[in-house]
C-alpha cells in the first residue's frame, strides 16, 4: 500500500471512479450478456477514453482558470464544456461499437437518435465528474481563503500589537537621564540605583515586543522602577502607594500596560500640579475578572473623551488581546483620576 501514497489524489480518484464504472458494467454483463474478450476490450477502451477525455477537460479548465471565475460564469461554462465532452465521448464510443460489432440491435435507428441516446446515457458519467471536480475545488478554495483570511487577521493583529507596543517605550528617558546626571556628584549611590531602575525599564520594554503577556509581578516591578525614577525628579511632590492583592501577582497581564497608566498619571496628573500629589496602584480580583487600577491626584481635563496615544493604545491592545471580555475605564472621583483595566482572570 506504500506505493499508493506516492500517487496524486487526483489520479486515485480517476482510477477509482472509472474503475467502479468497469465493475458495474461487468456485473450487469454477467446477468444479461455473454462476456467475451471483445466485450472486455470494449469496456477497457471505454474506461480509457473516459479517463483521457476528463483529464483533457481538467487541463482546459485549469489552463483557462474557469474555477477562478464567479460562480454564475464558471457554472455556465462548465455546463457547456460537459455537454461538448459528453458528445465527443459518445461519438468515440459509437465508433468503437461500430468497429467491434456491438449495438447491432440499434442499427435500424438513425444516427442522430443513436447519438442522442448515447449522450443521455454518458451524461450520467461526465456531468457528475465535472460536478464533483468543481465542488471539490470550490470547497478547497473556500477553505484556503478562510485559512488565508485567518492568517492575515492574525498577522494584522500581531503587527498592530507590535506597532502599539513600539510606541509606548518610556517618554521619560531624557528626564531620567537629566535626573541621574544631577545625582552623580550629589548622591552617587542613588545615581547608581537610578541607572538600575532605568535599565530594568528599557530591558522590559524591549522584551515586550515578543510577549503577549507577562506575570503581573514582573509588570508591577517595572512600574515600581518607573515611579522610583520619577520620585527622583519630583521628590516630595510625589507620594506613591501600593495596594496589591498577593494572589494577583501570578496573573498574566499585557506587558507595559500598567506602566503606561502610571506614566499617564505622572504626565497628566502630578506633572501639572504645583504641589504634586498621590499615585496609587491597586490590584484585586472582582469575581471572574482581574482589576488593575492606577489613581492619581488631578482632574480628567477631557482625557476620557479625547484620550492621548497612551490611553488609546490601552483600548486597542485590550480589544486585540481579549475582545469584549476586557474593559478599560477612566473616571474622576473625589479629586482622584482613576484608570482601571479589567481583564479575564486566568
Amino acid at each position: 500500500m506504500q506505493f499508493l501514497k506516492k500517487i496524486p489524489g487526483y489520479w486515485l480518484c480517476q482510477m477509482a471512479g472509472w474503475g467502479l464504472l468497469g465493475v458495474y458494467l461487468l456485473f450487469t454483463a454477467f446477468n444479461y450478456l455473454d462476456v467475451t474478450y471483445t466485450w472486455l476490450f470494449k469496456v477497457l477502451i471505454q474506461i480509457f477514453l473516459g479517463i483521457m477525455l476528463t483529464h483533457l477537460l481538467r487541463l482546459v479548465i485549469k489552463r483557462n482558470n474557469w474555477l477562478l471565475l464567479p460562480v454564475e460564469k464558471s457554472v455556465a461554462i462548465l455546463a457547456l464544456a460537459s455537454i461538448l465532452t459528453t458528445i465527443v465521448y459518445s461519438l468515440m464510443i459509437m465508433g468503437i461499437n461500430q468497429m467491434l460489432g456491438f449495438d447491432l440491435n440499434r442499427r435500424h435507428l438513425d444516427f442522430l437518435t443513436r447519438l442522442l441516446s448515447n449522450v443521455l446515457n454518458h451524461s450520467l458519467l461526465i456531468i457528475p465528474w465535472v460536478f464533483f471536480y468543481y465542488f471539490y475545488h470550490y470547497i478547497e478554495k473556500s477553505s484556503r481563503q478562510q485559512m488565508d483570511t485567518l492568517k492575515l487577521e492574525s498577522l494584522v493583529k500581531e503587527l498592530e500589537l507590535k506597532t502599539i507596543k513600539s510606541h509606548i517605550n518610556p517618554h521619560f528617558i531624557f528626564n531620567a537621564l537629566n535626573s541621574i546626571r544631577a545625582l552623580i556628584d550629589e548622591n552617587p549611590a542613588r545615581a547608581r540605583s537610578a541607572v538600575t531602575h532605568l535599565g530594568n525599564i528599557l530591558r522590559s520594554s524591549m522584551q515586550s515586543e515578543s510577549l503577549a503577556t507577562v506575570p503581573f509581578e514582573k509588570e508591577l516591578n517595572i512600574v515600581k522602577d518607573y515611579l522610583a525614577l520619577e520620585h527622583i525628579r519630583f521628590e516630595d511632590r510625589l507620594t506613591v502607594e501600593y495596594h496589591i492583592d498577593e494572589d494577583t501577582l501570578s496573573q498574566p497581564v499585557p506587558p507595559m500596560m500598567l506602566q503606561t497608566l502610571a506614566e499617564n498619571a505622572i504626565k497628566h496628573g502630578i506633572g501639572r500640579i504645583v504641589d504634586g500629589g498621590l499615585v496609587k496602584v491597586i490590584s484585586r480580583f472582582n469575581g471572574k475578572n482581574l482589576e488593575l487600577t492606577v489613581q492619581n491626584t488631578g482632574k480628567l481635563n477631557g482625557q476620557a473623551n479625547s484620550p492621548g496615544f497612551g490611553l488609546s493604545s490601552t483600548y486597542s491592545r485590550l480589544n486585540l488581546l481579549f475582545g469584549d471580555k476586557a474593559n478599560f475605564e477612566i473616571s474622576e472621583n473625589g479629586g482622584l483620576v482613576e484608570a482601571k483595566i479589567i481583564i479575564p482572570r486566568n
